[in-house]
C-alpha cells in the first residue's frame, strides 16, 4: 500500500501518512469544516466599509499607491457577514437548482458539443461548496456526474462526447478535454479507492493527449506551446483561452501526484507570457493569427495561467491585477474588449484575482458579488451568456461559472488554493 502526505492538498491539516484514498475523504470533511469556520471567522473581525444592503454588499474605494500583492489576509475579509451571508445563500440555491438539471445518463443538461465541459463545471461548483461524491444530499448527483465523463473519453484519451472534428466540435473538443480533465484530477484525491482506481487510468490517457496536443508544429509562428482547437491531428495552433485550461488541468494534476515534467509547464507559460502586452500591461488572446485581440477575460486567464506556474506575484500578474482592478464588473452582462464574455470572465477574473490577494482581491471582489447576486434569478440559476455563440451553452453552463467565480473565499478545490 503506498503512503503520501496530505499536506498542500487540504488546508489546515499538518503532513501525515495516509494511504491514497482511505483518510481522503475524511481530510476533504475536516477541511470543509475549517475553511467554513475561517470564512466566519474573517468576516466577524472585519468591519464592513458600509452597510449591505437587499441583493446588494459593500464595496471598498480602490486605493491610488501600489503595493505588493499579499496573500496574508483571509480571501473572506474583502466581505461584510451580512454580505457573506447573502453569498453562502446564493450558491446554495443555485446547487439546488443545478441539482435539478442533471439527465438519466449523468449529465448535466448542456449541448453535446458542450459535454463533458459543462457537467465537470457542474460538479465542480458543487466540490467548490464542500460537497462530496458519494455523500449528503448532492452525493449520488456527484457520482452520476463522474461517471457520465469518464464515459465521454475515447480511444485516444480525449475527452469529448462529440469528438473532434472541422465544425463546432472541433472548437470545443479542446475545452470539454481539459475542464473534464481537470475536474477528474480534482476529485482523485476527495474519492474512496474503487472510484480513484477508475480515475487514474482516464486521467493518465487524457494527460497523455493534452502533451501529443502541445507539442503538434503549429499553423503560426510563435504559437508554440500552447493549446487551441482540434480541427487536426496533424496541425495545432494555440490561443489564450484554450491554453489557460490546459495549464489547470496539468496543474491539478500535478497536485495529485501524476507525472507532470517542469517541461509541460514551462513550454505552456512561454506561449503565455508571449500574449502579454508590457505597453498596455493586459494579455492578448493572441498575438499572432486570424484573431489578434484582448478582453477583461484574457487579463484574467494570464494572470491565473502564471499562478498555476508558481508565478504569483512577479511584476507582470501585478500590472495584470492592477488592469484588472481598473475595469470592474460594474453592471450585469457587463464586457470589456473584443470577444469577452461574462461569466467566463467574472470566472477567470475571480480565480486569478483570489491568487493575487491583498488589495487586488479587496477592492475587486466585493463589486463582483454585488454584480453577479443582482443577475441571478429567483429559481437560483443565472441567464445564459448574453454575448456572443456562448449562449447556446445554456444555463447550467452560467450558473456553475457564477459559483466559480463567488466560493474562491472558501479554498476548497485544490487547484486553486494560496
Amino acid at each position: 500500500m503506498r503512503l503520501r502526505a496530505t499536506s498542500g492538498r487540504y488546508p489546515g491539516l499538518p503532513p501525515t501518512a495516509v494511504d491514497d484514498h482511505s483518510l481522503a475523504r475524511t481530510a476533504m470533511r475536516i477541511a470543509v469544516t475549517l475553511a467554513t469556520l475561517g470564512a466566519t471567522l474573517a468576516i466577524t473581525a472585519v468591519a464592513a466599509p458600509k452597510p449591505a444592503t437587499r441583493n446588494s454588499v459593500a464595496t471598498n474605494t480602490a486605493p491610488t499607491a501600489v503595493s505588493p500583492a499579499s496573500t496574508s489576509e483571509p480571501l473572506s475579509a474583502a466581505l461584510s457577514p451580512q454580505a457573506w451571508a447573502q453569498v453562502e445563500k446564493s450558491v446554495d440555491r443555485a446547487l439546488k437548482w443545478l441539482s435539478t438539471q442533471q439527465s438519466r445518463d449523468g449529465s448535466f443538461e448542456a449541448p453535446e458539443n458542450a459535454q463533458p465541459a459543462a457537467t465537470a463545471l457542474s460538479i465542480m461548483a458543487f466540490l467548490s461548496r464542500g460537497h462530496i461524491a458519494g455523500e449528503g444530499p448532492y452525493g449520488r448527483h456527484l457520482d452520476r456526474g463522474i461517471d457520465f465523463v469518464l464515459q465521454c473519453q475515447r480511444s485516444d484519451g480525449l475527452l469529448a462526447a462529440a469528438g473532434a472534428d472541422s465544425g463546432s466540435n472541433g472548437k470545443t473538443a479542446n475545452y470539454n478535454h481539459a475542464i473534464a480533465g481537470l475536474m477528474l484530477t480534482e476529485v482523485y484525491g476527495m474519492t474512496d479507492r474503487a472510484r480513484a482506481a477508475k480515475l487514474k487510468p482516464a486521467i493518465e490517457r487524457a494527460v497523455l493527449f493534452t502533451r501529443r496536443n502541445q507539442t503538434l508544429p503549429k499553423q503560426n509562428p510563435g504559437a508554440e506551446g500552447g493549446w487551441r482547437y482540434l480541427y487536426s491531428d496533424r496541425l495545432g495552433d494555440s490561443d489564450l483561452s484554450v491554453t489557460a485550461w490546459q495549464l489547470m488541468f496539468l496543474r491539478s494534476a500535478k497536485n495529485a501526484e501524476f507525472d507532470i515534467p517542469k517541461q509541460f509547464i514551462d513550454e505552456a507559460i512561454g506561449y503565455v507570457l508571449s500574449c502579454w502586452d508590457d505597453r498596455q500591461g493586459l494579455f492578448y488572446y493572441q498575438r499572432s493569427g486570424d484573431q489578434v485581440r484582448w478582453s477583461r477575460g484574457m487579463v484574467g486567464a494570464g494572470t491565473l495561467s502564471l499562478a498555476m506556474a508558481g508565478q504569483h506575484g512577479t511584476v507582470v500578474a501585478r500590472r495584470a491585477g492592477d488592469w484588472l482592478l481598473g475595469h470592474p464588473f460594474r453592471g450585469f452582462g457587463d464586457t470589456v474588449g473584443s470577444g469577452d464574455r461574462f461569466f467566463y470572465s467574472t470566472y477567470y477574473c475571480s480565480q486569478a484575482m483570489a491568487q493575487l490577494g491583498g488589495r487586488h482581491w479587496k477592492f475587486f471582489f466585493p463589486t463582483l458579488v454585488n454584480t453577479l447576486l443582482q443577475g441571478q434569478e429567483s429559481s437560483g440559476e443565472w441567464p445564459p451568456e448574453p454575448y456572443g455563440s456562448d449562449s447556446m451553452f445554456g444555463n447550467t453552463y452560467t450558473t456553475a461559472m457564477a459559483v466559480l467565480s463567488l466560493t474562491p473565499p472558501l479554498q476548497l478545490l485544490p487547484v486553486y488554493q494560496r
